[in-house]
């Protein structure tokens, strides 16, 4: 069962309260995200450590409820 957008945003804002969070829904299935997350979490943080953060919040629906996840990660910039 496709997981909605809104979900996968809630889950990531609870995840990185702070966060600028856009969700964009690469094949209108419900299957396959973009999500660009903006975080003071990331401070400092190369960008594999920033995803492995993300696919931690997301760990109990990766590969199950949502397919795919294209991240793009970052600090806010300064």
């Amino acid at each position: 069962m496709p997981m909605p957008a809104a979900d996968l945003e809630s889950r990531l804002r609870a995840a990185f309260p702070d966060a600028e969070i856009t969700i964009t829904d690469l094949a209108g299935d419900g299957d396959h995200y973009k999500a660009r997350i903006v975080s003071s979490q990331f401070q400092g943080l190369p960008r594999v450590r920033q995803h492995q953060l993300v696919n931690k919040a997301l760990a109990d629906v990766l590969g199950g409820a949502l397919h795919a996840l294209a991240l793009e990660t970052a600090a806010p910039a300064a």
